[in-house]
């Protein structure tokens, strides 16, 4: 079972400001283009820094009241350094990521550290506007029979709304959390009800005295 990678969602068009964009230009560009952030990079396109709306803010904030200065670009504002990911990183590593750094968008580079792309939350949840006939239809193909080895119609699947119901028989009782933390880590999953039996509880402890198991005596 393969993730969506972060190249496969990422916005390739991005809006972008360098170090010396004064901070007027930096307004119009999150108002013309409707965003609330975009990355700073310098002339070699390696990124810097990134800077949002709410810096733009804060720095008024701090200005007020204040003898003038001289003008304020994106250098002055930025926060660096950015947070960055790859683009063969996957949508649930940088989800992970975006959610440990408290960031809202990170700037994709290349191997030599430069802009080629952004995603944003927004880019990271599309792989949760999969259709239910899409997510049963992996789970069925890539989780029953191709990870578990189940025969087709031993487990019963539905899917609504991304949450996945698995019903049916199962051999061994260790298949049961096997199938369902399969299940989970599909993107577009955003549940799993679980109704599995199974036939052979293969996670019981032995008993003492079976020969070849734990406990047995030699003789």
């Amino acid at each position: 079972m393969t993730s969506h990678t972060v190249g496969q969602v990422m916005t390739s068009d991005v809006v972008q400001a360098r170090r010396t964009t004064p901070f007027k230009d930096l307004v119009r560009l999150l108002d013309h283009h409707h965003i609330n952030g975009l990355p700073v990079v310098d002339d070699d396109d390696k990124v810097i820094g990134v800077l949002s709306g709410t810096d733009l803010v804060r720095a008024q904030a701090r200005r007020s009241g204040e003898d003038p200065t001289g003008p304020v670009t994106a250098h002055d504002l930025m926060t660096t350094p950015a947070v960055t990911v790859h683009p063969e990183q996957t949508v649930p590593e940088a989800a992970r990521l975006m959610e440990r750094r408290g960031v809202e968008r990170l700037p994709v580079i290349d191997e030599e550290d430069r802009l080629i792309g952004i995603a944003t939350r927004r880019d990271l949840l599309r792989v949760f506007l999969r259709t239910d006939e899409d997510i049963a239809r992996q789970v069925a193909e890539e989780v029953l029979a191709g990870r578990l080895g189940l025969d087709p119609g031993s487990v019963r699947v539905s899917v609504r709304d991304g949450v996945v119901s698995l019903g049916g028989r199962v051999r061994l009782r260790s298949q049961v959390p096997e199938a369902v933390h399969a299940v989970w880590r599909l993107e577009g999953v955003v549940g799993v009800m679980n109704a599995l039996a199974f036939d052979v509880d293969d996670c019981a402890p032995p008993a003492p005295g079976d020969t070849g198991v734990w406990g047995a005596r030699e003789r």
